[in-house]
């Protein structure tokens, strides 16, 4: 049931993307504003958020605090589909942040108190198929919907669903027992946030999953828009495109990502951060051959390997962020790490590469989003070199689980 509502959670998020060019051309919205309503949007109050949801899910119960936020951030999706012109869908995108911010990080500690160490990465990544499967969902179902009917219906479908399915959530989803605390002594906020400022590998894994996070929200937005400005594909043909990288190279990479962590990182702490910074290194190449590619088929076969090495950070990376604090206060630790990845990657990836693609439109004509995404791939660099530096600190701020 986590893995049904974080796929929901995906899809709402997701379907924008697909939704942009007929959004663009029915309410006369440039790059730079479709990028703010994929971006900062969505993700200032989503990211901000979700650290007072995560505080208050770790003193009270995280299945309730996932079921209110389920039915907010769908009612919300719903809502963009009334949207009459950039500041209405401004505001129920900020509404869908809103509901989501508290989704995420209790989902991360239900999970962590269900799993041993030794099988938190796999589990984490067995959810974080919410990812790849809730995006290729609202790319496809999104892209159906809008070419049969209307954008607008897509919004609206989608949403009911996801409000559908709360009273089941929380009727199968339990919280796990925890002992009982005086209230003096359940987790406090400010403790759990100096307790991670200390850990030198809590900064370098945020920082680095932010900079991977730029670029991987960056291409997920844009990339529809660039099928269809450059490849010549129609709404039906990108969905289909698209929807099939995100389902194949994301859920082998999401998997492969928590197996790989779980038995690495079981030797040596260190690979929890070497094995993402791999990874993005080995995803370079093949996103800039795709990219610069004149050929659908080939770009199609290319896209596969960059957007399955894009996702084997999830699993690890999680597991870490909550092995640097006590279980008690994971899903506070997991939020703060959220804050950092999503306000600069979510909020600033997308943004970021509209913005350049209107810079480079006098010069690049239709051409210019292909080029903003070549000049971004420097992220994928950054990252990595942040994840390898944190793959040392970790030997030395992990905590054990007594």
């Amino acid at each position: 049931m986590l893995l049904v509502v974080y796929i929901f959670n995906f899809l709402d998020r997701q379907i924008l993307s697909i939704l942009a060019a007929p959004i663009q051309a029915d309410l006369g919205l440039s790059d730079t504003q479709m990028g703010l309503l994929g971006g900062i949007a969505f993700a200032l109050l989503y990211s901000t958020l979700a650290v007072p949801l995560a505080w208050t899910a770790d003193r009270t119960s995280r299945s309730w605090v996932i079921t209110i936020s389920l039915v907010a951030w769908s009612g919300f999706t719903a809502l963009c589909g009334l949207a009459q012109n950039f500041w209405s869908i401004f505001l129920a995108r900020l509404g869908v942040g809103i509901g989501e911010a508290g989704g995420v990080a209790p989902s991360y500690a239900i999970i962590g108190d269900y799993f041993p160490s030794s099988r938190r990465a796999f589990a984490l990544s067995i959810y974080s198929l919410g990812i790849p499967l809730g995006s290729a969902a609202g790319v496809m179902l999104g892209g159906y919907i809008a070419a049969r009917v209307d954008w607008r219906v897509a919004f609206i479908v989608v949403g009911l669903l996801g409000v559908a399915i709360a009273i089941p959530f929380k009727l199968i989803v339990k919280d796990v027992p925890r002992p009982a605390a005086p209230v003096d002594d359940r987790p406090r906020f400010l403790a759990i946030a100096r307790v991670l400022a200390r850990k030198p590998s809590f900064w370098l894994l945020s920082f680095g999953a932010a900079s991977s996070s730029m670029l991987g929200y960056g291409v997920a937005f844009w990339l529809p828009s660039l099928l269809q400005r450059s490849f010549g594909l129609d709404l039906v043909q990108t969905s289909q495109f698209y929807g099939a990288v995100l389902l194949l190279g994301g859920t082998v990479g999401v998997l492969a990502g928590g197996w790989a962590g779980d038995r690495m990182g079981g030797r040596d702490r260190a690979w929890y951060g070497w094995l993402p910074a791999l990874a993005f290194v080995a995803a370079l190449p093949f996103y800039a051959a795709g990219i610069s590619s004149q050929s659908v088929a080939l770009a199609f076969v290319l896209f596969l390997v960059p957007q399955a090495f894009a996702y084997i950070w999830i699993g690890p990376v999680l597991t870490a962020v909550q092995h640097l604090v006590e279980p008690r206060a994971r899903a506070t630790a997991s939020s703060l790490f959220l804050l950092i990845n999503n306000l600069i990657g979510l909020g600033g990836g997308i943004y970021a590469l509209g913005a350049l693609s209107d810079v480079l439109k006098p010069t690049f004509g239709d051409e210019a989003l292909r080029y903003s995404m070549l000049y971004a791939l420097a992220l994928y660099g950054l990252a990595a070199v942040l994840l390898a530096l944190a793959g040392r600190q970790l030997r030395r701020d992990w905590v054990n689980e007594g």
